[in-house]
């Protein structure tokens, strides 16, 4: 129990450290906004703020995007179903989503980045390094059917494009998110999403009352 409580208010200090942070660079610039402007704003001290995030980059872009675990990633690579899009979805959609997002922080982060080339920048170069790992799992799932890289060089084109299209499936989930009332199921959401991705591959095997990965 005091663990939960140490975890919550460890929480709570990270979104208000990452409130303060996004209201002051929308307000003065993410170029003139300081640490130190940023710890008086959420009345934290330095060595607080270097401990949650390290940086100033850090804290506007937010910390690295929870990854699938171990178990989740060999599930995935030892999934029987034929619908690779679909189970790939369904992995990387409830893992960014483990924690319930914030909306209004969060609309207020995409905001800030897209107004600011130098965030777009560095932002775009974190999710490439994120595209190679996904990549990664593809091809594990490849490797457990039998086509390695080495005989079947092409399949890393087709796993970067399953990266692409799952990427696609998540800026609509996002847009959809940002408009959910206050209260409303992300859980629903998710599984509507990937359930709309088994109807457009044509997935007649797909069980829509429970298939979706539930978590």
């Amino acid at each position: 129990m005091a663990d939960g409580l140490r975890e919550r208010k460890r929480a709570a200090t990270q979104e208000t450290i990452e409130r303060a942070a996004i209201s002051l660079a929308l307000e003065h610039g993410y170029e003139h906004v300081t640490v130190d402007m940023i710890c008086e704003a959420s009345m934290v001290s330095q060595r607080t703020f270097f401990n949650y995030f390290g940086s100033k980059e850090r804290v506007i872009l937010g910390g690295t995007p929870p990854m699938p675990s171990d178990e989740e990633v060999e599930a995935f690579a030892r999934a029987t179903g034929s619908n690779l899009l679909a189970d790939f979805v369904t992995l990387i959609t409830y893992s960014l989503l483990k924690r319930e997002p914030d909306a209004d922080l969060f609309n207020a982060r995409r905001t800030l980045i897209t107004r600011t080339p130098e965030l777009v920048t560095k932002e775009a170069a974190r999710m490439g390094g994120l595209e190679d790992q996904f990549v990664a799992i593809i091809l594990a799932r490849y490797e457990v059917q039998g086509r390695s890289l080495a005989g079947h060089p092409e399949l890393e084109d087709e796993a970067r494009m399953v990266v692409a299209l799952t990427t696609g499936v998540l800026h609509y989930v996002r847009r959809r998110w940002a408009k959910l009332p206050l209260g409303a199921s992300t859980r629903d959401l998710l599984r509507s999403s990937i359930e709309l991705v088994h109807r457009i591959t044509n997935d007649q095997s797909h069980d829509p009352k429970g298939t979706a990965h539930q978590s």
